[in-house]
């Protein structure tokens, strides 16, 4: 048996947020795994310019940067009743849903995406983000699914 000294894995567990009730479900689950498993939490929600603009934004509208944002606070605080756990980073990545978690992943232990965002069409078992997460991800993705499927949903 090898005497070598093993060590914990700290790549955090990565977690897509877009403002889901299955996104705040993923931010909870990241949290208790996380605490189980010793791990970090990253939790991530993207934003890209609409292409209507042009690049540029009137100054009159909030910018995209700024609604992923309050997008990002507002899952945080409802997922850890304002309590988030100490080592959970947040961050705003610039770049389409899908590609940036992917690209995301490839330091992440695990990554938690929930079932279906906020758009789409409803009766879809799984949005795209995450069927391209569990395709193309460099890691394990878990995917959460909403507690209560009714039959609109299903």
């Amino acid at each position: 048996m090898s005497t070598a000294t093993i060590t914990r894995d700290t790549r955090p567990i990565l977690v897509g947020v877009d403002g889901s009730s299955t996104s705040v479900e993923a931010l909870r689950t990241a949290g208790r795994l996380g605490a189980a498993l010793n791990l970090p939490i990253r939790a991530v929600t993207t934003w890209v310019v609409d292409p209507g603009f042009g690049g540029y934004v009137p100054i009159d509208v909030t910018g995209p940067q700024e609604v992923a944002q309050e997008i990002l606070d507002r899952a945080l605080a409802v997922a850890f009743d304002g309590e988030p756990p100490v080592d959970l980073e947040a961050a705003l990545v610039y770049g389409p849903a899908a590609p940036t978690l992917i690209e995301q992943s490839e330091t992440a232990s695990m990554m938690i995406v929930g079932s279906r965002g906020l758009g789409g069409f409803r009766g879809m078992l799984l949005g795209s983000v995450s069927v391209a997460c569990v395709h193309h991800a460099h890691c394990p993705v878990l995917v959460i699914r909403p507690e209560e499927r009714t039959a609109d949903s299903a």
